[in-house]
């Protein structure tokens, strides 16, 4: 364990639950199952067009009220360590905390989501803690309401991944209308170990922009739900492979796999899915897919929201 002090810096599935004296949130990974690039602002802003969806696997963020002023953060899990060196000013989870309560907090993050990964780790972070200052507030349906509020300031993706369920992502990330009716499919989620800056990614992106997607009300399958999202694209993709060629040897190694109905990058990388029918045919795509230096999941979409 790291910690980052005052800030002093130093696991649940599904929806919260208490455990003991502290309240804990599973933070999901959010990914893009396609990503347009469709406009920007006048301030520099991209405007994006995508479908987004919440995988089995997560972080998970636990907090404590502390008799003592202040907020204490503490890391854990497989990749805390990768963030332990970070400036405690611009962690989202510290921030979202100070934004709505932040005093006389413990606050420990187990991290087991890649750091810089495509699959928003840390707005899922902050967006659990700010279900957590909710919970914790005397009016929680005041606070959660602010939560929304306070969620948009601080990133695209908060405020998707306040609710994390399925949804149309637009603008910079603000406007969320429901997803289509999503078919029973599962994921397999590859990282290979290389984070990948957004910036740079956008920055290498060539000019030119696409046009948002024409999406059913439903889809009656994994197949034709696949089938659909191939005619789209992530248009971070090809930028982002250019900064970090392995991107595409994951892809390729997910793609050859036995049942992958899709293979693509989440986000603006370095993590990639492949898209199966069936849990047993990811798993088995899991256990061949990697090599030991991956991160590799495989599993069922997230569909609670625990706000």
């Amino acid at each position: 364990m790291s910690r980052i002090d005052d800030v002093a810096t130093t696991p649940v599935d599904g929806v919260a639950e208490d455990h003991g004296d502290a309240l804990m949130e599973a933070a999901h990974a959010k990914i893009n199952l396609y990503l347009h690039v469709v406009g920007r602002r006048a301030d520099g802003y991209h405007l994006l067009d995508s479908l987004a969806v919440f995988a089995g696997a997560h972080d998970r963020l636990r907090v404590r009220r502390s008799p003592d002023p202040g907020l204490r953060f503490a890391l854990e899990g497989r990749f805390g360590a990768a963030l332990a060196g970070d400036d405690p000013a611009g962690n989202l989870v510290i921030r979202a905390a100070r934004a709505v309560s932040g005093d006389g907090l413990d606050l420990t993050l187990e991290k087991n989501l890649p750091v810089a990964s495509g699959i928003g780790g840390g707005s899922a972070d902050a967006a659990a803690c700010l279900r957590l200052m909710a919970r914790l507030g005397q009016d929680p349906a005041h606070a959660a309401g602010r939560s929304v509020a306070v969620a948009a300031s601080l990133g695209a993706d908060v405020p998707v991944c306040l609710a994390q369920r399925p949804a149309r992502m637009r603008g910079i990330g603000e406007i969320l209308d429901p997803a289509p009716r999503l078919p029973a499919c599962f994921l397999v989620l590859v990282n290979c170990g290389v984070g990948v800056s957004t910036q740079a990614v956008f920055r290498a992106r060539p000019p030119g922009f696409r046009p948002e997607a024409a999406l059913p009300a439903a889809w009656p399958d994994a197949q034709a739900m696949a089938a659909d999202l191939a005619r789209l694209s992530n248009d971070l993709e090809a930028p982002a492979i250019a900064l970090c060629p392995p991107i595409a040897t994951v892809l390729a190694a997910i793609g050859a796999m036995q049942g992958c109905l899709l293979a693509r990058m989440s986000g603006s990388g370095a993590t990639c899915f492949g898209l199966f029918a069936t849990l047993a045919a990811a798993e088995l795509a899991a256990s061949r897919v990697g090599r030991p230096d991956w991160w590799i999941w495989a599993g069922p979409l997230h569909e609670i929201s625990s706000i």
